[in-house]
């Protein structure tokens, strides 16, 4: 009986937990809105001070000075000494595939086996996590969710944060193929007796030659019957036609190497770095072959004890005046909570070189047209998605990024999340007192 009532009180805690989930997902827009005043940064490099903006169905309509003399329609929003941003892209994300670390059953970002290219993110993508509820008023109103462990550990799509399901959700299906490339260092195992310094590891060229075999069979399976259907090699088809990218997890010099020559020997066009460690010392490499570079996050220690403090700070500038496309990777620990810092890594690149609007690229326009959405999302542009905020401030500072409205395909979302309520409610107390 005892477990009977205890079955019922977790069954109800669950319920609870569901029913406190995400805000509901906004209604459609219906009226015309009009943004006025604002300090418009169009996420192109380029800013309209005194701004006019309106979108209507989702839709991006009109940006130019509120100078000109046109009609303003619909709901007007006086934006004057405020900021207004296309919203912000987290690539390389595992946000909405894992809700409690600790808890496995909400821990759906690795799949059992080491060569998946046919585990799809999307549909394990959770719409009513509270982790991408939090991400929303800091600006981070997309991602690409992506999954993780193993050789290939499957294919990512790219998701908005305001849906009732990974179906509403979804900005970009399957746009790409994750690989984690081998690294062609290994360190001795001091817990084994091995001695601790690195040397070079034995399964490197195993492993790649266990890819390029999987990629040959691929190519096989396209040019036969493709009877009895194989999933798995159905599933690379999309690299070889172009309609899918290569996303190479790698970060050293001779691993970025060798993964642009085996993406030439396979005839596969698309090819993305993510982390990119030592990018800075093929950047001449990458740039010939217009190979752009999701970077790790800023906030990180250099690689080696020989590089300056600073390193990382640097980096996508040095990547960036060599003629690299920039976007910044979210990966790394505690990645779904420091989802929400992804404008202050940006920030940090802005005050090392970089410049506020170059920097403002990396999680707008740079990182729209490395997982290919620019067409939609990334700038302020007639004909795209109004997906969008405005800031009271610099949103690209922590001081500053104070979001008063935001709205993602011209629906205007609550920014309002438990957190936020907890903190009002003992803000509440404290003041009381």
């Amino acid at each position: 009986m005892s477990k009977i009532i205890k079955n019922i009180s977790l069954l109800l805690m669950l319920v609870s937990i569901s029913l406190t989930a995400q805000q509901t997902p906004a209604p459609i827009q219906t009226n015309d809105i009009t943004i006025e005043g604002a300090t418009a940064h169009l996420g192109n490099g380029e800013v309209i001070e005194n701004s006019l903006l309106m979108f209507r169905n989702g839709k991006i309509t009109f940006v130019g000075k509120a100078e000109m003399k046109i009609g303003r329609i619909g709901t007007i929003i006086d934006a004057k000494g405020k900021h207004v941003y296309p919203g912000f892209i987290a690539a390389n994300s595992t946000a909405g595939l894992i809700e409690i670390d600790a808890v496995r059953a909400t821990r759906d970002a690795n799949e059992t086996g080491t060569i998946n290219p046919h585990i799809r993110s999307l549909i394990a993508y959770n719409p009513e996590s509270k982790v991408t509820e939090s991400l929303r008023p800091n600006g981070v109103l997309m991602a690409q969710v992506t999954p993780r462990g193993g050789i290939i550990s499957g294919t990512s799509s790219i998701v908005q944060f305001d849906a009732w399901n990974w179906e509403d959700a979804s900005l970009k299906i399957d746009d790409g193929i994750h690989m984690n490339w081998p690294s062609s260092i290994s360190f001795g195992r001091w817990w084994d007796g091995e001695e601790k310094g690195p040397k070079a590891n034995k399964s490197y060229i195993k492993t790649i030659e266990k890819v390029r075999t999987l990629m040959n069979d691929a190519k096989a399976y396209a040019t036969g019957s493709k009877t009895p259907k194989n999933i798995p090699l159905e599933s690379l088809q999309g690299l070889f036609d172009g309609s899918q990218t290569f996303f190479a997890h790698a970060g050293g010099e001779k691993e970025i190497i060798d993964v642009i020559a085996f993406c030439k020997e396979m005839s596969i066009d698309k090819l993305v770095i993510v982390h990119g460690t030592n990018a800075h010392k093929v950047a001449d490499v990458l740039a010939s072959n217009n190979i752009p570079v999701l970077l790790d996050r800023a906030h990180r220690l250099p690689s080696s004890n020989d590089e300056d403090i600073h390193f990382p700070y640097k980096h996508a500038k040095m990547l960036i005046d060599k003629g690299v496309t920039v976007g910044i990777s979210i990966e790394g620990q505690m990645e779904r909570m420091q989802t929400r810092n992804l404008p202050f890594y940006a920030g940090t690149y802005a005050a090392h070189g970089l410049g506020k609007e170059e920097a403002l690229k990396l999680i707008t326009s740079n990182t729209a047209k490395i997982l290919g959405i620019d067409d939609i999302v990334g700038t302020l542009e007639v004909g795209k998605d109004a997906t969008l905020f405005i800031s009271e401030g610099d949103a690209l500072d922590m001081r500053t990024n104070i979001l008063t409205d935001a709205f993602i395909q011209g629906r205007k979302i609550n920014l309002e999340t438990h957190q936020t309520k907890l903190w009002k409610r003992y803000m509440d107390k404290y003041k009381n007192q």
